[in-house]
């Protein structure tokens, strides 16, 4: 178990808590500060995502492909069928956006199988001070809601382009009732409805990874005899880290196609 900046060892609780606090950057006590934990390592995985996929497209080969590339294409492939199965509409964002949520979250849900204290612990040594590091980005609400409000502004976007202002708002105040003495009822209805999808989407995907989190917290509590326990842990937890991936982009593509029905 990890020391304090004090030397004193902690308690489990004061160990939980000290590993659920984020690095912040800003005042602490307004709204005007950032999460640089969860910043770093989303941005950062977002660019080994491009590199990597950009370094393959660059070197594929039409012959015998290697063991990277004939990965990668299973994953396009997948994606693909995907929204071809799913998508209704005519976009040529939709499957690239798809790739890149699938893609993303699951390197940013795969650092929940990094033991916790490693990460934290070379932080503290390169500081030379007690710090707070929180690896995975998307145990922290403000990047999956983040995320989930991105794609709620491309349903709204689409949904208006493709229906119009009026076709959109006849969307909002004509349905399920379509009577005009029911427009109040339809709007409060559909409102919520609507607001729900991108916060349950986000939500969904930060609870999910949160519990992952804390049973890998509890797991360390174990001290040197943890590992064998996170291994098996972490081999269940694997399902969660793609199930989770693959949930949030099969839903921003039925929200998606949602938008794009013209009715």
């Amino acid at each position: 178990m990890s020391a304090s900046e004090h030397g004193e060892a902690l308690t489990p609780g004061s160990y939980i808590g000290h590993h659920l606090q984020n690095w912040t950057v800003g005042d602490t006590s307004t709204f005007w500060h950032v999460n640089a934990d969860s910043l770093l390592f989303s941005v950062g995985l977002g660019l080994v995502f491009i590199l990597l996929f950009w370094s393959v497209a660059r070197k594929a080969t039409s012959g015998v492909p290697g063991k990277l590339q004939c990965f990668i294409e299973i994953i396009v492939e997948f994606v693909d069928d995907t929204v071809k199965d799913t998508f209704h509409g005519k976009s040529s964002l939709v499957a690239p956006l798809a790739l890149t949520i699938f893609v993303w979250i699951i390197l940013m849900n795969t650092m929940d199988l990094i033991p916790v204290d490693w990460l934290p612990q070379a932080a503290n040594m390169a500081a030379g001070s007690d710090v707070y590091l929180r690896v995975v980005p998307t145990t922290d609400p403000n990047i999956a809601l983040a995320m989930s409000f991105s794609v709620f502004f491309l349903m709204i976007f689409y949904s208006i382009k493709i229906k119009g202002i009026g076709g959109f708002v006849k969307e909002l105040t004509m349905q399920p009732f379509n009577h005009w003495v029911f427009i109040p009822v339809n709007l409060v209805m559909e409102l919520v409805s609507l607001i729900a999808k991108p916060v349950s989407l986000g939500l969904r995907l930060f609870g999910n990874m949160y519990a992952g989190e804390m049973i890998f917290m509890l797991i360390a509590l174990v001290g040197v005899g943890q590992l064998p326990l996170h291994f098996m842990w972490a081999v269940f937890h694997i399902m969660v880290v793609i199930l989770q991936a693959f949930i949030f982009m099969m839903l921003t593509i039925v929200y998606l196609s949602m938008a794009h029905e013209d009715h």
